[in-house]
């Protein structure tokens, strides 16, 4: 089948759309007094204590087994409880990677001690994982990362340097994209995937500043940092073919869409006042409804298709630079509305919220693979390349 022929129109299963009112009636209440400009963070927002209150309920970790403390729901049950996350602006981050990817990384390659160890707590809302793919000179050409994990007698001796790590400094773990045998110019051959405490004596993280003021992204330097054995998760040599499986979980989500859905919704009530009200607005509300429904669709179709255990790499990497496209193309848009009326107030909180997703959505082409590397993918999978 072609790859674009390999997506259909899928609809979300009645049982896990029921749970929305119940998530919905529960964040009305929980960000009553929260600001947008500062939830319109949401997935980037850091709160432990929100991440617990969600994992008492039940909500993190849901389609993991019950066995290993997660709920035994379907991808469509964690489709709903993200969507509803994000279109309120929920502060998520604390335990965003390690639900979205850490934990289903660990269920399908770790052993038994390591699904026991790390999983539990990961659905309590308790331990925060990070991703340590990308390094200086090598952006999202992973197969080039530097980083060795050498094998010694007492485990794994780990030394490099990964960047953009997302909330290391409060993060508890790191899963590592790393070289344990070969050269970089082997490429993809001799990379595994390792997991690192990152309380241990040689690791240094440094917050970087961007942009919009915050510091959630990273630099983590490694310098003799001593491993045991059980660090390795998977099979040596394996992890390429692990890392593109966990980047399906990372493309494919509602987080590639609706990073300025706060900002949006924002605005959308402005412009639904007598005094924000125009033709020209009323059309652009029209044009991104207009593009988000097919991709929103396409999501959904993903998640199906990752709900019957496929691993969709080329779709998901679709869905990402056609979301991220959109995501940029928001506050853009609005900004061009805004100030091209130059006879009315706007609301403070609309342009605060607009300066923050102005300032951040550079990065939404950057995170989790930039665009063209997406875009070469894609154009493989079409066989153009």
């Amino acid at each position: 089948m072609h790859v674009l022929e390999s997506l259909s129109m899928t609809d979300i299963p009645a049982q896990d759309e029921a749970l929305r009112d119940e998530v919905r009636t529960f964040l009305r209440e929980a960000l009553k007094d929260v600001p947008a400009h500062i939830r319109a963070r949401s997935w980037s927002g850091y709160s432990p204590e929100f991440s617990r209150k969600l994992g008492e309920r039940g909500w993190i970790g849901v389609t993991l087994p019950k066995a290993y403390g997660g709920a035994g729901r379907s991808a469509f049950t964690r489709y709903v409880l993200v969507e509803e996350f994000l279109n309120s602006g929920a502060p998520v981050g604390s335990h965003w990677i390690a639900d979205r990817q850490s934990a289903p990384l660990v269920l399908r390659y770790g052993t038994e001690a390591q699904k026991q160890k790390y999983i539990p707590p990961i659905c309590r809302g308790e331990s925060a994982f990070c991703i340590g793919m990308s390094e200086p000179g090598s952006g999202s050409d992973l197969a080039s990362v530097r980083t060795k994990a050498e094998k010694n007698a007492s485990g794994w001796l780990l030394n490099g340097q990964k960047i953009w790590t997302t909330n290391a400094h409060h993060c508890q773990y790191m899963i590592a994209l790393v070289r344990t045998s070969g050269r970089t110019q082997d490429r993809k051959n001799g990379l595994s995937q390792i997991i690192v405490d990152l309380s241990l004596p040689g690791v240094t993280i440094r917050p970087i500043t961007d942009l919009s003021g915050d510091s959630h992204f990273c630099e983590v330097f490694f310098q003799d940092v001593q491993l045991d054995d059980d660090a390795l998760i998977g099979e040596e040599g394996q992890g390429w073919e692990q890392v593109n499986a966990e980047l399906a979980f990372e493309r494919s989500g509602p987080e590639r869409l609706f990073s300025s859905i706060v900002l949006f919704d924002e605005w959308l009530a402005y412009v639904r006042t007598p005094q924000g009200h125009t033709a020209s607005a009323q059309r652009l509300a029209g044009k991104v409804l207009a593009r988000l429904a097919p991709l929103r669709a396409m999501s959904v179709a993903l998640t199906g298709r990752l709900a019957q255990g496929e691993s969709p790499v080329v779709e998901a990497a679709l869905v990402k630079d056609m979301g991220t496209t959109l995501e940029q193309f928001i506050p853009a848009a609005i900004a061009d509305d805004i100030y091209s009326r130059t006879d009315q107030n706007i609301p403070l909180e609309l342009l605060q919220t607009l300066n923050y997703t102005s300032h951040v959505a550079p990065s939404f082409s950057l995170r989790g693979g930039t665009r063209d590397i997406l875009r070469g993918m894609i154009a493989r999978g079409l066989g153009l390349r």
